[in-house]
């Protein structure tokens, strides 16, 4: 398939200034709406809303609600005759399996799947300490994954890919130089290791993934997308939204045991 529309979404915000630098550069080749929220509706998964106002941007349309609400809005009635999503580039990386089903970069990628567009999912991983979120960032930082973007949406589409793969979840480090950064096809890392503290009526939520990354010191192996964009790669990690089942020879013969009502 050729590419020629692209709808734009985030979970950062029309005024992101990753959207902008994915905007920028994609517009130079391909006619793109954006359709994104309002304000950073960061990590609330493909939460829906119902009924959301709209209002027009200079970049398309700006959407009350959550990244899902500006997938469904746009493929459904706003630009339904698009080739790609592109959701991104966000702020902070979206690595790991057990983000997928919480970021709204990632889940407005998948919902795209749904209506069944080819949709890729960008973030850009920050280096730093856990005030890696404060920091000011320019449209520069962002050319590797912007690269990496560009280069699927022209080559994978019409590879065919996307034949056999919904979604591409794409992750890089910040460009600190003009060279493009290499891309690895990585598998979603199954390290969890959230944890809870009480204090009180308090309870603390802790993602000590962080700091293993700030540390340097995950244990993923190459071929794993925390390593990847460690090592300074674009990680891109092809996915389904109905992953094959495995056969389970012990559930069919559990499931064999149960007696239903006459």
């Amino acid at each position: 398939m050729s590419v020629e529309r692209i709808l734009l979404t985030n979970d950062d915000g029309i005024d992101a200034v990753g959207l902008h630098a994915l905007y920028e550069r994609l517009s130079e080749n391909y006619e793109v709406t954006t359709v994104a929220p309002v304000e950073d509706r960061s990590a609330v998964g493909r939460v829906l809303s119902g009924t959301v106002d709209i209002a027009e941007h200079e970049l398309g349309y700006a959407i009350e609600g959550t990244p899902a609400d500006c997938v469904v809005a746009g493929l459904g009635t706003l630009v339904p005759e698009v080739d790609v999503v592109v959701s991104g580039c966000n702020k902070g990386a979206n690595l790991g399996a057990y983000t997928l089903g919480r970021s709204g970069t990632v889940s407005a990628a998948v919902e795209a799947a749904f209506f069944g567009v080819p949709a890729i999912a960008a973030s850009l991983y920050i280096p730093g300490d856990e005030d890696w979120w404060k920091r000011e960032l320019s449209h520069a930082e962002f050319a590797h994954v912007t690269d990496a973007v560009e280069f699927l949406i022209e080559r994978a589409t019409t590879a065919g890919v996307f034949e056999t793969v919904d979604y591409l979840n794409v992750n890089g480090p910040p460009a600190e130089s003009d060279r493009r950064a290499p891309m690895r096809i990585t598998d979603p890392s199954p390290i969890y290791d959230l944890g809870a503290e009480r204090d009180g009526d308090r309870i603390e939520l802790h993602d000590r993934i962080w700091g293993r990354m700030f540390d340097g010191e995950v244990p993923d192996p190459v071929g794993v997308d925390r390593r990847a964009v460690l090592d300074g790669e674009v990680s891109v990690s092809p996915l389904s939204i109905t992953p094959p089942s495995e056969p389970n020879g012990t559930l069919e013969t559990l499931l064999a045991e149960y007696e239903p009502d006459a």
